[in-house]
C-alpha cells in the first residue's frame, strides 16, 4: 500500500450527428473539448466505476483524498488528515470546513456518511471495494467535521480506497429520491458535487459541458479553463482527424502506434508520453465449460501471438506483462517470462480437454480498435488449433454490464485493467479474489489457495509480508492460466499544443482538468 500521511496537510456520420445534437452556443473563450471514446450514459458517480467515464467523478466530485501525479501518490482533499486506531478497525477523518457544494451549501460529515451508505445500498460502481470492509451504518458523523469509519476487519488498503468515496450533497439528493431509489434517476442526469466544475449541459448521446466552479475549496491558479466539454466520439479516425484539425483539444492517450505517428507528424498536436499501470489482457470466464478446464485455458494462453501483436501490430510501443500485476508495481512476481506462443503446445493441451468443444465468443469494445485487433489476431490462431471464435463488438457500457452478470458474460473479453488505487489488490485481488466475484472478479475465478494469500495481504501491516503474499498469489493464478496477460502500456496523451498544465496520473488517465489551461 502507498501510505497516506496522518499529519495534517494543507462512424463519421454518427459523430457529425452527435455534434449537431448539442447546439454550439457562444462558447467560452477557453472551452476545452475532449473527444471521449465511450458514452456518458449516466452522471451518477456511485453507479459507474471505469476509466471510460472517469471524467465525471474527477471533475464534478471530490473524495476524502485524491490520487495525483505519476507514480500515483495520495494527497489530502476533502479531508485534512486522518488517524487509525491501534487495532486497525477505526479510521477517523477530519474534514475541511470550507468545502462548498455547487449550490453554495457547505459540506459536512453527514454528506460523507450519506455518500458511503448510498454506495453500499446501490451495490454498483465502487461498492465491491467497500462492502467487504463496511457494514451499512458503520460510518458515523462524530461532529459536523469528523467522520468515523468502523471496519469489519483491519484493512491494509482502506486508505487507498477513500478517494473513491465521491461525496454527494445529501440534502439535495434526498429531495430528489423517488420510491427509495437513493436519487438514482435524478443523479443520472444531474450533478450534486463539490468538484472543480459544475454541470451546464448534458445529453447521454453526446456528452456534457461544464463550467469552472469558482468557489472550489482548492482554489485556482492564475490560469484555468472556463469550460470543459467531454464529447462522445466513438470512431477512432474521427478523433484523430478532429485533433489534427483543432476541433478537439484532447483525446484518449491509449492509441495504436499509427495513430500516435499521425499526431507526432501534426503541427497542432503534442504527445505527453508517460509510463502507466494499465495491463491489457483477455479475461477468461473460468466458471463456464470448456474454459473451466485448465487444459483448455492453457491451449488459449499458448495460442496468442504475444511478440507478433506487441512488435508488429503495436510496433514495440508497449512492454510484455506476463501476469496481471503491472511490471512496475511492487508485488509483481519476478522471474516469470510469460506463456509462449506455441500452436503445437496449444494443440497438445486441447487434446486433453474432456468436455465437448464449442465455438467461443469474444466480446470487444466498440471505439477501442486495439481490442478488435487483438481479437482478430487471436481468432485466426485459434482456428488453426481447432477452436472457432466469434467476435461481437459493443460499446463499453454494454460490455461492462454483461461482464458483471455471470450468465451474460462473454467467454473472453480483451480489455485493460486500469489503476484505481496503487496497490497489487487493484489488479490481482479484484480480478481473481473470491470476495470480488460479481464485482471486479468478472473472470469468475476462485482458488482457495489464492484467496488465502489475498485475504492475508489485505489485513497485514507488514509490507514485506504483503509483497511475498501477492507474489505467491500471482504465481498461482499464472499457473492456473486464469487469463491471457499481454502487456503493460504507455500513455501517449495527445493534446492540442495550445494546452498546458495536464497533470497525468495513472488513476484517472489525465482527465482531471482542474490544473489544465490554454497556454
Amino acid at each position: 500500500m502507498m501510505p497516506i500521511s496522518r499529519r495534517p496537510l494543507l462512424g463519421l456520420a454518427a459523430a457529425a450527428a452527435a455534434t449537431a445534437a448539442m447546439p454550439r452556443e457562444a462558447q467560452a473563450a477557453n472551452r476545452f473539448v475532449y473527444a471521449n471514446n465511450s458514452n456518458f450514459d449516466t452522471l451518477d458517480p456511485h453507479v459507474v466505476f471505469d476509466t471510460a467515464r472517469v471524467a465525471v467523478r474527477l471533475n464534478f466530485y471530490d473524495g476524502l483524498y485524491r490520487w495525483v501525479d505519476n507514480p500515483p501518490k495520495l494527497i489530502p482533499w476533502l479531508a485534512e488528515s486522518h488517524e487509525v486506531s491501534a487495532d486497525g478497525l477505526e479510521w477517523v477523518f477530519k474534514l475541511r470546513r470550507d468545502v462548498k457544494f455547487h449550490d453554495g451549501s457547505l459540506m459536512t460529515a453527514d454528506d460523507v456518511v450519506y455518500s458511503i451508505e448510498r454506495i453500499l445500498a446501490l451495490n454498483l460502481g465502487a461498492a465491491p471495494l467497500f462492502r467487504p470492509l463496511l457494514e451499512p451504518g458503520a460510518t458515523t458523523a462524530a461532529d459536523p467535521h469528523t467522520v468515523r469509519f468502523r471496519l469489519k476487519e483491519p484493512s491494509a488498503i482502506f486508505g487507498s480506497l477513500v478517494p473513491d468515496i465521491t461525496v454527494v450533497n445529501a440534502k439535495l439528493v434526498k429531495r430528489n429520491e423517488r420510491d427509495g431509489d437513493w436519487g438514482r434517476a435524478w443523479l443520472a442526469r444531474n450533478v450534486a458535487g463539490t468538484g472543480s466544475f459544475r454541470l451546464r449541459r448534458y445529453d447521454p448521446a453526446v456528452g456534457f459541458i461544464a463550467q469552472r466552479f469558482p468557489d472550489h475549496f482548492a482554489g485556482w491558479g492564475p490560469k484555468y479553463l472556463d469550460e470543459i466539454e467531454f464529447r462522445t466520439v466513438l470512431e477512432t479516425n474521427t478523433r484523430v482527424l478532429g485533433m489534427i484539425r483543432g476541433d478537439y483539444h484532447g483525446t484518449d492517450g491509449y492509441m495504436t502506434p499509427d495513430q500516435i505517428d499521425r499526431f507526432r507528424a501534426s503541427d497542432t498536436v503534442q504527445i505527453l508520453e508517460q509510463e502507466s499501470m494499465r495491463v491489457f489482457h483477455f479475461c477468461i470466464h473460468n466458471d463456464r465449460a470448456p474454459m473451466n478446464d485448465i487444459h483448455f485455458r492453457k491451449a488459449l494462453v499458448h495460442a496468442f501471438d504475444y511478440d507478433g501483436f506487441i512488435n508488429d501490430v503495436l510496433k514495440g510501443s508497449v512492454v510484455r506483462n506476463p501476469t496481471i500485476i503491472p511490471n512496475n508495481m511492487w508485488g509483481a512476481p519476478p522471474g516469470i517470462e510469460g506463456y509462449k506462443f506455441d500452436l503445437e503446445l496449444a494443440k497438445a493441451e486441447l487434446a486433453k480437454v474432456k468436455a465437448p468443444l464449442r465455438p467461443i465468443t469474444i466480446g470487444t469494445l466498440a471505439g477501442f480498435s486495439e481490442t478488435e485487433q487483438a481479437a482478430s489476431v487471436f481468432q485466426a490462431n485459434l482456428r488453426k488449433i481447432g477452436i472457432e471464435a466469434r467476435i461481437e463488438s459493443a460499446p463499453w457500457p454494454t460490455v461492462s454490464s454483461r461482464m458483471r452478470n455471470k450468465d451474460q458474460q462473454y467467454d473472453m473479453v480483451p480489455y485493460w485493467k486500469s489503476t484505481y488505487y496503487a496497490d497489487p489488490n487493484n489488479w490481482l485481488g479484484e480480478l481473481y479474489g473470491s470476495r470480488y466475484l460479481g464485482g471486479g472478479n468478472v473472470s469468475y475465478y476462485s482458488n482457495p489457495e489464492v484467496d488465502k494469500r489475498i485475504e492475508r495481504a489485505l489485513v497485514s501491516t507488514d509490507q514485506e509480508e504483503r509483497q511475498r503474499l501477492n507474489e505467491e498469489a500471482a504465481r498461482l493464478v499464472f499457473d492456473d492460466a486464469a487469463g491471457v496477460w499481454i502487456y503493460n502500456t504507455k500513455w501517449f496523451g495527445p493534446y492540442s499544443k495550445r494546452i498546458a498544465g495536464i497533470r497525468f496520473c495513472p488513476v484517472g488517465s489525465g482527465q482531471d482538468m482542474r490544473w489544465a489551461h490554454f497556454a
